[in-house]
């Protein structure tokens, strides 16, 4: 095991390098960088990211009496016509881009390797301050989604199972169905509209995963006080979370109980309940755990987007995506080295998990 273990990590180099060459290599081709972003701005077409640049960069070259339209001249940068091209060339130096594109990825692979994600373009702080900073409020979102679905998803696709082609295994695939088509998003504005001071019931927050005064509450009271803001985001995204995991999980045992070794096992005389848990359990779901590593990432990341922009949870998925419009290239980067390599673990530690739970399962015989 340890063997299949080192393999497995030394593999990650290349699939990192690959993931982190290709984005990078696509970004070069997107119109709109962060030079681009200040031109904007300086010719009166610029929005949020330009803004917070001039309120947080100063003088963009220690020399505060510079005036960009100095000079006339060309540019290769669309709207910079009549800018100083001394001031280009300040902008693209404190970007970084007065570098090959070539020199500038394996700069940022290097300082990737050492965890340096250097400085926001935008928001005067450290990148991975930044990511910390956001970090507490996927983290919720990841963690209790990921396990509510399952604890809902494993139990009943387990009865349904048991129960295939009765009253309860129809009705509830129709509940599935039905929860599974209804995007997060909308469902998410329903429950606001409802049950968060919108025409009917003020019982929840709109905003934040704490109060105000949360610092004041006592150890109780700040968990029901967490609790109580994550209770419509998490409704939201678990109504179509657990539908693909029961559905597995029900034809997965399916499969399993048809087969040969259970009716053996019932022949014997043992319980359902020992059937069900001794024997099936542990080969039906192999194939589960297997979802876990994309679960898991799209609930942290992806999964929580548009959630955390409803409900104004300032996480990782909502920089990610405000970071993308203002072609904040560091921390755009950053966020797809950190869950790149997240999802490279998880996978490997759902590998380990195969063999926790069906010894009779070895890597260690397999080609990688």
């Amino acid at each position: 095991m340890g063997a299949y273990i080192l393999r497995r990590i030394l593999l990650m180099i290349p699939t990192l390098f690959g993931i982190m060459a290709i984005s990078f290599a696509v970004i070069q081709f997107a119109p709109g960088g962060p030079v681009e972003q200040v031109i904007a701005k300086l010719t009166g077409q610029g929005g949020d990211a330009a803004d917070r640049l001039s309120g947080s960069s100063g003088d963009l070259g220690g020399n505060s009496n510079f005036d960009p339209a100095g000079g006339e001249g060309s540019s290769k940068y669309r709207g910079a016509q009549g800018l100083d091209p001394e001031f280009i060339a300040k902008l693209e130096k404190q970007f970084g881009f007065d570098k090959p594109p070539l020199e500038r990825f394996f700069m940022m692979l290097w300082n990737y390797i050492r965890f340096d994600f250097g400085e926001s373009y935008f928001r005067d702080v450290s990148v991975l301050d930044l990511i910390l900073e956001k970090m507490p409020v996927s983290i919720s979102l990841g963690i209790w989604i990921t396990l509510l679905s399952y604890m809902i998803s494993i139990p009943l696709g387990i009865r349904k199972a048991v129960k295939d082609g009765s009253s309860f295994d129809i009705w509830t695939s129709g509940i599935i169905i039905i929860g599974y088509a209804i995007p997060a998003f909308l469902f998410a504005i329903l429950l606001m509209v409802v049950f968060a001071g919108g025409s009917f019931f003020d019982w929840f927050p709109l905003r934040g995963l704490t109060s105000e005064n949360f610092d004041q509450l006592s150890l109780g009271g700040k968990v029901l006080d967490y609790l109580w803001h994550l209770a419509l985001p998490l409704t939201a995204l678990v109504l179509s979370a657990f539908a693909t995991t029961t559905l597995l999980t029900k034809n997965s045992f399916l499969d399993e109980i048809r087969k040969q070794y259970v009716v053996t096992a019932r022949a014997k005389g043992l319980s359902e309940h020992r059937v069900l848990y001794g024997h099936v359990f542990r080969n039906a779901m192999l194939i589960v755990i297997a979802g876990f590593p994309g679960a898991f990432i799209s609930a942290f990341f992806t999964g929580s987007l548009l959630i955390e922009n409803i409900f104004s949870l300032d996480g990782l998925g909502l920089l990610g995506f405000r970071s993308v419009l203002d072609r904040d290239y560091p921390v755009v980067f950053a966020n797809l080295y950190i869950f790149s390599l997240m999802g490279l673990f998880v996978a490997l530690i759902s590998d380990l998990l195969y063999t926790w739970i069906d010894p009779r399962i070895d890597f260690e015989r397999r080609d990688v």
